[in-house]
C-alpha cells in the first residue's frame, strides 16, 4: 500500500480525524458566515432617563428611535433603575436629559446631555456614541439654525452661520462598515490556519506515539520527502476544499470579486502548506504529540490578536509587534485585506507568496530530514 493509500485508510478509519478535516471546519466557517450575516449591527438597545418632560426631550427621544442604529427600548423613573438595566444588560446605554433642559435652551444657554454606555463591548459603545452624537448635534443644529432665522437671517445664512467650516469624511475602504466583508473575511483564514496546523502535528505526531513511523516510511518505499508530501496531502486537500466553498459562498454574497479568487486561494493554499509544515515539524523535532499540539495552540490560537486587524500593529510594544511580524497569517490578512478592499493589485502580493512558499518548502525539507532519524530510533517512538 502507497503512503497515499495509506493515509486514506487512516482517515476513512478514524471518524474524529476526518470531521476535524472536512464537515467540522466547514460546519464552522459557515457558522461564521452567518454570523455576521446583517453586516452592520442595528437597532442596539438604549434607555433615556428624562427629568425634563419637555416637548423637546420627546423630540430628542423619537429621533432616537429613529435612528437606524437604535432602539430605544426602555423609559427610566429614577437612576437606580438605569443603573439596574446597565449592569444586566438589557441596554447597552442611557441617555441623561436633565431637568430645565428646554428652558435652558429657550434662554440661549447650553444644556448638558449624559450618555451612559458600556465600553466593554467596543463595537456596541462606538456605534451608540456614533448614533446618538449625530441624533442629538442634527436636534442641536435645527434649534440653533431656527433661532438664527427668528433673529431675521435666511435660511442658507443661518445654516452657514451655524457651520463655516465642514469636514467631508469619506471612508476609502469598506464604506459601508459591512462586518461580513470585513470581520467574517478575514476569521475564515485565522480559523483554517489553526486546523492546518493542529492537523500536522497530529498526523505526524500520532505516527511516532503509536510507533508507526517505519512503516510510514517503509509505505513510501524509504523516500522520506515524498513520505512527508503524501502524507500531509489528503488533509491539504480536504482543508482546500473546504476553504475553496466557503470562500464561492462569500463570492455569491458579493463580498468578493470573482477576478481575485484565484489569488486569494492561491495565497491561502500556500499559508495552509506552511502550518501543515510547521505541525509536522514541531512534532518530529520534538518527538512529541502532546508538545506539538501545545506549540500549535500557543502559535495559531492567539495569532489574530496579533494580526494587526483587532489592535494596531504599530501601538504594539516592540517585542508585541516582533512576534507578530513573525507569523505568517499577519501578512496573509494584510495581503487579503488590500487585494479585497484595498484595491491592491494582484501581482503586488506574489512576493508575499513567494516567501511563504518558500517557508513551507523550508519546514517540509525540515520534516523529511526529521523523519529519516525517527523511523528509525525506536527513542522518538512512544511518547505522548
Amino acid at each position: 500500500m502507497g503512503t497515499l493509500a495509506r493515509e486514506w485508510a487512516r482517515l476513512r478509519a478514524s471518524p474524529f480525524d476526518l470531521a476535524m478535516l472536512s464537515w467540522l471546519p466547514l460546519l464552522m466557517g459557515l457558522l461564521l458566515i452567518w454570523t455576521f450575516a446583517a453586516g452592520l449591527p442595528t437597532r442596539l438597545p438604549i434607555g433615556i432617563l428624562d427629568a425634563d418632560h419637555s416637548a423637546l426631550s420627546r423630540q430628542l427621544g423619537r429621533m432616537l428611535d429613529a435612528a437606524p442604529g437604535l432602539q430605544l427600548a426602555a423609559q427610566f423613573s429614577d437612576e437606580g433603575e438605569m443603573q439596574r438595566a446597565l449592569r444586566a444588560g438589557h441596554v447597552y446605554g442611557a441617555l441623561v436629559i436633565p431637568a430645565g433642559m428646554s428652558r435652558d435652551i429657550k434662554q440661549g444657554r447650553a444644556a448638558q446631555l449624559a450618555l451612559l454606555h458600556n465600553a466593554q463591548f467596543a463595537t456596541h459603545s462606538g456605534l451608540i456614541q456614533k448614533d446618538v452624537r449625530t441624533v442629538v448635534g442634527t436636534l442641536s443644529a435645527g434649534i440653533e439654525i431656527v433661532s438664527r432665522e427668528k433673529r431675521g437671517q435666511s435660511m442658507q445664512a443661518a445654516s452657514q452661520g451655524f457651520e463655516p467650516m465642514r469636514a467631508n469624511l469619506q471612508a476609502i475602504y469598506n464604506p459601508t462598515l459591512n462586518y461580513q466583508q470585513f470581520l467574517a473575511a478575514v476569521l475564515l483564514p485565522a480559523l483554517l490556519h489553526m486546523l492546518a496546523m493542529v492537523g500536522g502535528a497530529w498526523a505526524v505526531g500520532s505516527e511516532l506515539r503509536d510507533g508507526t513511523a517505519p512503516a510510514w516510511l517503509a509505505a513510501a518505499k524509504g523516500q522520506v520527502l515524498p513520505a512527508v508530501l503524501l502524507k500531509l496531502l489528503p488533509a491539504m486537500l480536504l482543508l482546500n476544499g473546504v476553504n475553496l466553498i466557503l470562500w464561492l459562498l462569500m463570492q455569491q454574497l458579493g463580498l468578493v470579486p470573482a477576478a481575485a479568487m484565484p489569488v486569494l486561494l492561491s495565497l491561502h493554499a500556500v499559508m495552509l502548506a506552511l502550518y501543515w509544515g510547521l505541525g509536522g515539524f514541531v512534532a518530529l523535532a520534538s518527538s512529541s504529540l502532546r508538545t506539538a499540539l501545545s506549540a500549535a495552540g500557543f502559535i495559531t490560537a492567539p495569532a489574530f490578536a496579533f494580526s494587526g486587524l483587532a489592535f494596531p500593529l504599530m501601538a504594539m510594544p516592540v517585542s508585541a509587534r516582533q512576534w507578530a511580524e513573525a507569523l505568517s497569517l499577519t501578512w496573509v490578512l494584510e495581503g487579503q485585506v488590500g487585494l479585497l478592499q484595498q484595491g491592491r493589485e494582484a501581482a503586488a502580493l506574489l512576493p508575499l507568496a513567494g516567501w511563504l512558499s518558500l517557508a513551507a518548502a523550508l519546514f517540509l525539507l525540515a520534516c523529511a530530514a526529521l523523519l529519516k532519524r525517527a523511523a528509525v530510533t525506536p527513542a522518538c517512538w512512544g511518547k505522548r
